[in-house]
């Protein structure tokens, strides 16, 4: 039996367009609340400004580029039309369970969602129980990503160096963080949010490595996962 991978004691992976498919939903849903309060824009605006980041980053965002401070009631009313796509649509990547089953590796969850978000995501899309406590989301540190707070938190609680962590993340704010972190990071290009997106012309810094299959995770990271 090959031995775990040498270049990492842990990985950290980013939820929402990493573990679930629920970046497109957040897109879409944004979006609609957003119209009913004036503020028109799409798809790619969302990529390109809100991809990976906390609320009140978007609440700031808007304020800067639109002029408008959003209503007091705005998050409540984007989360529950979010939660109600969520319970309707939301599901795991495909082929992620199956991976984290067979992590050899030690792994957790980093993630700008509020916990309770997170908590009740995971446990729509069937990896909750998976998770257990090793899910860690901003509101536990001073700055969110692309600050690397969120990543180091995860890494002092697993009790991982930095240099041994490998971070999974589908945003470049989350790719920053995780440089920031001094960690490793690969993209993952697998989730709906990000299809027919030209990648290519993303603003920088780069992953080490790209990859649109949790069913290559085992032949990218040799030794990583126990057998079938």
């Amino acid at each position: 039996m090959s031995e775990p991978h040498p270049a990492f004691d842990l990985i950290i992976f980013d939820c929402d367009g990493v573990l679930i498919d629920s970046e497109i939903l957040s897109a879409q849903m944004l979006i609609a609340e957003l119209a009913e309060d004036g503020v028109v824009i799409d798809l790619d605006y969302v990529a390109q400004h809100f991809l990976g980041r906390a609320y009140p980053t978007v609440q700031a965002h808007v304020r800067t580029a639109f002029g408008l401070d959003l209503p007091a009631d705005f998050e409540a009313r984007y989360r529950a039309r979010l939660m109600t796509a969520f319970e309707a649509e939301m599901q795991a990547m495909p082929g992620v369970a199956s991976v984290l089953d067979r992590l050899r590796l030690h792994w957790c969850v980093a993630t700008s969602s509020s916990r309770p978000r997170a908590e009740r995501s995971l446990e729509i899309a069937g990896l909750r129980a998976r998770v257990g406590t090793r899910l860690f989301t901003a509101s536990q540190v001073a700055h969110g990503k692309p600050a690397p707070d969120l990543f180091l938190l995860a890494a002092r609680e697993m009790g991982v160096a930095p240099a041994r962590c490998l971070v999974i993340e589908d945003s470049v704010t989350g790719i920053r963080a995780a440089h920031a972190a001094g960690m490793e990071v690969w993209r993952f290009t697998g989730g709906s949010h990000l299809a027919g997106r030209d990648l290519a012309a993303s603003e920088a810094p780069r992953a080490s490595r790209d990859f649109s299959d949790f069913g290559m995770f085992g032949t990218l990271l040799p030794g990583a996962l126990f057998p079938h």
